[in-house]
């Protein structure tokens, strides 16, 4: 589908990526973010928040499973899976009603959630280079290519 690549020097440009993207993804949107660990899918979630109004600390919900955001234009569903042991867990949790609506779903480590979890708008995989990060956004959905004409515009 439709392919957006980044190269970023440093956590500044990652945020900065991240509040681009918050933007684009204001109607709402699943973005699965694949990464090693480290590698910022983390810090690009919280420029995406604050992209979309949120001046709060943001944690990863590595034992939590998931963090919520209610802001104006949507409510975020920040995601990490890193820790999870079985995908049957997140039906426990309800799962399915934080994909409905317009919510943003970022989900930190999707492979842990097999295939209870709904198909991506968009893909992201971040990879060292050097000292910076190569950041590729994947759209596969139309939702998700209407993000990256957002992006792109």
């Amino acid at each position: 589908m439709t392919d957006l690549s980044f190269q970023l020097a440093d956590e500044r440009a990652m945020v900065q990526l991240g509040e681009c993207l918050g933007l684009a993804c204001a109607d709402g949107a699943i973005v699965f973010l694949h990464g090693e660990l480290g590698a910022g899918k983390t810090t690009l979630c919280r420029g995406v928040l604050r992209g979309l109004g949120h001046q709060g600390a943001v944690k990863s919900p590595t034992y939590t499973l998931v963090e919520p955001y209610e802001l104006a234009p949507c409510c975020v569903y920040h995601f990490d899976l890193y820790r999870l042991g079985d995908a049957e867990e997140l039906e426990y949790m309800g799962i399915r009603d934080y994909f409905e609506g317009n919510n943003l779903c970022l989900v930190e480590w999707p492979a842990k959630g097999g295939a209870v979890l709904p198909s991506a708008d968009l893909l992201i995989t971040i990879n060292y280079v050097n000292n910076g990060r190569a950041v590729d956004i994947t759209a596969k959905s139309t939702v998700g290519q209407a993000i990256i004409h957002r992006l792109q515009t």
